[in-house]
């Protein structure tokens, strides 16, 4: 079992596809939706307590977290795939984004849900 095959975790290129193409369209429409709050809205400690209080906000949010982990690991993993030729060298890097991506992730469930 070589390293490319752990780094894979079974997907194949539809599931990338799928993966980055609904990914994107999920943070596209949080950020249409998130510049067009701060555009109409006169944006203070209560409006986005207000807004960061409501659940299908805070389901939104967790959504566009997830949606970029998953775009930002299905990118990098390309990339590294495509351009780190050393198997151990590729590892390490997707290690470590793996490891960043779930930090980040983790983190930013815990800001949303106030754990």
């Amino acid at each position: 079992m070589g390293m490319n095959s752990v780094t894979n975790i079974g997907r194949n290129g539809i599931q990338d596809w799928i993966i980055q193409r609904v990914s994107a369209y999920v943070l596209a429409i949080y950020t249409l939706f998130m510049l067009g709050f701060f555009a109409t809205t006169d944006v203070d400690y209560q409006t986005w307590s207000a807004l960061f209080g409501q659940s299908w906000f805070r389901i939104f949010t967790l959504l566009a977290v997830l949606s970029i982990g998953g775009h930002a690991w299905v990118g990098l993993w390309t990339v590294s795939t495509d351009y780190i030729k050393s198997a151990m060298q590729r590892g390490l890097f997707q290690a470590a984004c793996i490891l960043a991506i779930f930090v980040y992730v983790v983190w930013g469930i815990q800001i949303i849900w106030g754990l």
